[in-house]
């Protein structure tokens, strides 16, 4: 897994600010008036920091911008950065500008004079998110140090209540990371059986990981999941993960879609970009990433991840359009369209969810549709919900940690658009609506009894540019909004 830079929390110390080596940052707030330590780098720079933070330029940041003076006189280092930031800063204004810090640091060490500020560790959290790069199969003339993140250090006031209060928020961004790399590998070395071996490491943080092979799908009934892989020379798996910190409670269950790569299968997609269909496996990833996020800060709570693995490929074996199979649940589907998989993969993941482990609620999340991007764009994924409060709960924890997400619609009508002249239901139900009948369908296996969310990540897990937290590529949405729902609704508290 892509590791995180080191972080290091330390006592202030001014006198070592003229030797220290990359990029010196510090925090001034809108009017420019310099705190103890931006005083002292002033007197070291010779006034060129007053002289920034008077400036215009500076009045013209927005809060979580950076402004940079390269080269200062009397200085060791190589850079400046003064971090536009009120001393009770939004948590996402204090994450951008973290995430502004290390973009301008580069490869240089960045170290970072926070004094006692209320928002250090959403800071420091922002600028671990964004110091991400997955260069996993690139080559390069740079020797391992030289390619290795370079450290953040961090002066202020009590650095031991700053590293605990970050301790929660790294295991997080490493849950993060894990979902990134998952997602950005390419299909020929993410094969379902080398994401299954991956989830299996997951045991090293006492996540209680279980491998459910092709033989035990079949005799569990997993019809449908089986079908979207049966024409992939790679085996078909459904991995369980329990992380179990909360004593007796019923546990909360993320159910994963896990498409490791998507041709679309006899309906054959177009091949002008199929090659970005190495991240419809998104949802599968996101369902790791929370469960090493949750094992990681030792959460008290009960969550169980489930998440089918499959690849869907044309072949002589491959389901056809027209076909008919029956799910575990025992309702027949008739297969319109092949490249509709990701809810006959999710339909029997969810059913088996709920047979085995009665969850107290269940969030099932994909990359479903093209039809949620239409209409969201990639600024928010899709929530449907048969339980309003539990929505609610959700959208609360994304808007908290600032990941887009808009509640959408559910409905009989979009249940009528899904009925089969040969089945029980169809996997489609034409292009109105695409991502809402997608939703209906699966809520068709859901238990009444049972909170559900359905969350289409298609237009936010991969992204063709940068974003305020994360390089172009896999964002890692969703791990820190799921993290956040499970620790305001689900963790047992000290007794």
């Amino acid at each position: 897994m892509t590791t995180l830079a080191p972080v290091t929390f330390a006592p202030t110390d001014l006198d070592a600010l003229a030797t220290a080596e990359g990029v010196i940052a510090c925090i001034v707030p809108e009017g420019g008036k310099l705190g103890t330590e931006a005083r002292r780098l002033n007197r070291l720079t010779k006034g060129a920091v007053k002289r920034a933070a008077e400036s215009e330029a500076f009045a013209k940041l927005d809060e979580g911008d950076v402004l940079e003076l390269k080269y200062p006189a009397g200085l060791a280092a190589t850079a400046v950065a003064i971090l536009r930031l009120a001393p009770r800063a939004k948590p996402g204004d204090a994450r951008d500008g973290g995430a502004n810090l290390v973009q301008l640091r580069g490869r240089h060490p960045l170290t970072i004079l926070a004094g006692a500020h209320r928002q250090l560790a959403e800071i420091v959290f922002g600028a671990a998110l964004r110091d991400y790069a997955f260069d996993a199969h690139k080559t390069s003339k740079d020797d391992g140090e030289e390619a290795a993140p370079k450290p953040i250090t961090v002066l202020t006031a009590k650095p031991e209540e700053a590293e605990a209060a970050f301790a929660g928020l790294r295991a997080v961004a490493e849950g993060v990371f894990l979902t990134r790399d998952l997602v950005n590998e390419p299909a020929n070395v993410l094969t379902t059986t080398e994401f299954a071996e991956r989830l299996r490491k997951l045991g090293e943080l006492g996540v209680e990981v279980e491998i459910l092979d092709e033989a035990e799908l079949e005799r569990l009934g997993m019809r449908t999941l089986l079908a979207v892989g049966q024409g992939s020379e790679s085996p078909s798996y459904v991995a369980v993960m329990r992380w179990n910190g909360g004593g007796e409670e019923q546990p909360l269950a993320l159910v994963g879609k896990g498409v490791v790569f998507d041709t679309g299968g006899i309906s054959i997609k177009p091949s002008a970009g199929m090659e970005d269909m190495t991240m419809d496996m998104g949802g599968a990833g996101t369902v790791a990433g929370v469960m090493h996020a949750i094992a990681a800060r030792k959460a008290r709570a009960n969550v169980v991840g489930l998440v089918g693995l499959v690849e869907n490929m044309p072949d002589g074996r491959a389901q056809r359009p027209g076909d008919v199979v029956r799910s575990m649940k025992g309702d027949t589907v008739e297969v319109i369209n092949t490249d509709a998989e990701g809810r006959l993969v999710l339909c029997d993941v969810m059913w088996y969810a709920q047979e085995r482990f009665a969850p107290s609620a269940m969030i099932d999340l994909a990359t479903l549709t093209g039809a949620i991007i239409i209409g969201l764009g990639h600024e928010n994924a899709g929530v449907f919900s048969n339980d309003d409060g539990f929505a609610d709960a959700f959208l609360g924890a994304a808007r908290a940690t600032g990941e887009g997400a808009w509640r959408m619609p559910l409905g009989k009508a979009y249940d009528d658009m899904l009925k089969s002249r040969v089945a029980d239901v169809k996997n489609v139900g034409g292009r109105p609506a695409g991502s809402i009948t997608a939703a209906q369908f699966l809520k068709r296996f859901v238990k009444d009894e049972t909170p559900w969310i359905h969350l289409d990540i298609a237009g936010v897990a991969s992204l063709k540019s940068s974003s305020a937290l994360a390089p172009a590529g896999a964002t890692g949405w969703g791990v820190r909004a799921l993290d956040r729902l499970i620790r305001d609704g689900y963790e047992k508290g000290d007794g």
